[in-house]
């Protein structure tokens, strides 16, 4: 049977044991990772897998039951077993937030790939692997080299009591590239491009934007100068930091702490909750005037971008943060209505196999209008830091600490020489407020995170966070935040 008939007789089937709603994904993943090591191929994976979600709604309350059994048989047990959970939730549930949804939309969605990675011999993508691994070892330091690809490819087809038909084809690619150096009592890392790779929405083409086979020897050259660099100096300082580490602090100190149900208390098990609250939408100033974060889940390339997140509803754009105050969550269905908004499409699940759940998704840092190297011009003494190596944040995605692989000296508006160990520290609103300047978008790059846990059991997700170099004053730099 087809999965159009398969979804037919699991709605059905759903309803007519007391579901008031039921929606049905069938999802086919396959994912393939090659890695060198050393000189030698160290991974070939190559895995698929196939299956079905259902959630079901009874009472105001939902279930959720999964299977790889898609006879029918199979189906009429997954369905029944949804309503089954629905209903002694319903039992037991103080309050009902479960809705009908009001849309239901019948489309089709496919990421634009410009070369399908499945036409890319494996011999090439090995080949490109082992001559960018090769051009790390530019001295006997250089202890570990890796070069990595991760091809992720999914089709998914989502359907509805109420009518909805959505089909997608999603194609995610990343690579990357590090070199571990090791001297005298000391032990250096550098990674390429940012702190985990290119990871991105496309085909080979992302790959080939990596250039990693350009890059190598540079990244190995650092690695090495790391070992012999000065310790990144403590005090308070104005700081750069680099595109990639722009990412991870919007991800860690803006993506979680924004996700609605970490907000209203819903969601603590992995990773905590959030400082934030309905109450302060359009009161917090979150940041200083620069700073603008949009989610955009139709952006070209983002790694979170699709047609319809896991429940059904159509990607758009909607604010976090507008010019500094906090203007918007990241939201599902049920929690948007609990604020007297609509979901802004950031419900996802990391196969058919989990519950789908907010995530964060391609929430994005809007570029400012200098170019990249006159941030620096206005910084009589400051440090500038690359990718990030070390990060640490409370539970409730205020106070935090992150190092970075790689610094260098600021003097007088220029850049000087390298430090190695660099780390910076603050709370989160703080931070922000003392942003006074973002690159334009010539250094404005979708900047994937491919492996972003949540949840218990944990999901992983991926993610972006779009981001060019910013600029913050007056930071906590080489030591613990003392607030």
């Amino acid at each position: 049977m087809t999965f159009r008939s398969l979804a037919q007789r699991a709605v059905d089937t759903a309803c007519a044991r007391g579901a008031g709603y039921a929606d049905v994904r069938f999802e086919r993943g396959r994912s393939e990772r090659a890695e060198v090591r050393n000189g030698v191929v160290a991974a070939l994976d190559d895995a698929t897998s196939t299956g079905f979600g259902l959630r079901a709604l009874v009472d105001g309350c939902w279930g959720f039951a999964a299977s790889d059994d898609l006879s029918e048989a199979g189906v009429d047990l997954i369905a029944g077993r949804a309503v089954e959970l629905a209903r002694a939730g319903a039992a037991v549930a103080r309050k009902r937030f479960g809705e009908i949804p009001s849309d239901a939309h019948v489309d089709c969605y496919a990421t634009p790939v410009e070369r399908d990675p499945a036409t890319v011999a494996l011999g090439e993508r090995v080949a490109l692997l082992l001559d960018a691994e090769r051009s790390l070892h530019v001295d006997p330091r250089i202890s570990v080299g890796r070069a990595w690809i991760d091809l992720w490819r999914t089709d998914k087809e989502f359907y509805s009591s109420n009518g909805a038909e959505i089909a997608q084809t999603l194609q995610q690619t990343g690579s990357g590239i590090s070199a571990l150096a090791v001297g005298v009592g000391d032990v250096q890392d550098r990674t390429f491009p940012g702190d985990v790779g290119l990871y991105q929405t496309g085909g080979w083409e992302i790959v080939e934007a990596a250039r990693l086979r350009e890059n190598a020897q540079r990244i190995g050259e650092e690695a090495v100068q790391l070992l012999d660099a000065p310790q990144c100096p403590h005090g308070e300082f104005d700081i750069i930091l680099g595109g990639s580490q722009v990412s991870l602090q919007i991800h860690e100190s803006c993506g979680h702490a924004a996700e609605l149900d970490r907000v209203l208390g819903w969601e603590a098990n992995f990773s905590g909750v959030s400082f934030l609250d309905p109450a302060q939408l359009g009161m917090l100033q979150y940041g200083s005037k620069h700073v603008t974060i949009v989610i955009d889940n139709t952006l070209p390339r983002g790694l979170a971008t699709v047609g319809y997140d896991d429940e059904g509803t159509k990607s758009g754009r909607s604010d976090i943060v507008r010019e500094g105050l906090l203007a918007g969550f990241e939201m599902s269905r049920d929690t948007a209505r609990l604020i007297g908004r609509k979901s802004n499409a950031c419900v996802r699940a990391q196969s058919w196999e989990f519950i789908p759940m907010i995530r964060m998704c391609n929430l994005n840092l809007l570029p400012g209008t200098l170019p990249f190297e006159a941030l620096f011009e206005d910084v009589r003494d400051g440090i500038y830091m690359e990718s990030n190596r070390s990060w640490s944040i409370d539970d409730h995605r205020l106070n935090f600490q992150f190092g970075c692989e790689i610094g260098w000296e600021i003097k007088n508006g220029k850049r000087g020489r390298m430090l190695k160990n660099p780390t910076y520290a603050g709370v989160t609103p703080r931070f922000w407020n003392s942003c006074d300047a973002i690159a334009d978008e010539r250094s404005w790059l979708a900047w994937g995170t491919p492996n972003c846990g949540k949840g218990e059991p944990m999901q992983s997700g991926r993610t972006a966070q779009c981001a060019a170099p910013a600029r913050f004053r007056n930071v906590t730099v080489g030591a613990g935040y003392r607030g």
